[in-house]
């Protein structure tokens, strides 16, 4: 019975490997794409290649929840459908905004932007929501962008 559960173990270790790795390269090659695109290539409609982008991002989900591969989450109530909305909403502007930036700054120094946003996240946290962060919090939240 214990041989089971190692080998169940060993085999979401190498599914989320994958998953985690597949997520990276796939990032890399957006950033890059939208890079040559915007910038190189001259195309000149950032909002449309954002609607591309999130409609991938619904095909992509559809596939995977007929798949079964991640379990249905309801929206529970009014209250939990305008959280999701405003997440969504904060989401595509962020986007959004990072396509438009890619014509005018390099890469590198849009990824470190992105690098200090755990930094931001905690302060704004601490500021707004008045959490208080142990030193194992904070320093996980940093090592995690990095």
């Amino acid at each position: 019975m214990r041989e089971a559960s190692d080998i169940q173990a060993a085999n979401f270790d190498t599914f989320a490997v994958c998953m985690i790795a597949s997520w990276y390269i796939s990032n890399i090659g957006v950033l890059l794409l939208n890079k040559y695109l915007l910038s190189l290539w001259g195309f000149k409609y950032p909002i449309f290649l954002t609607m591309l982008h999130m409609l991938s991002c619904l095909i992509l989900s559809i596939v995977v929840r007929l798949t079964g591969l991640v379990p249905r989450q309801h929206i529970r109530n009014r209250r939990h459908m305008f959280k999701v909305s405003v997440l969504s909403l904060v989401f595509v502007v962020s986007v959004v905004g990072g396509n438009i930036s890619l014509r005018f700054i390099p890469v590198s120094f849009n990824q470190a932007i992105g690098a200090t946003t755990p930094f931001f996240t905690a302060l704004v946290s601490l500021f707004i929501y008045i959490v208080s962060y142990t030193d194992f919090h904070a320093h996980q939240s940093f090592l995690c962008a990095y």
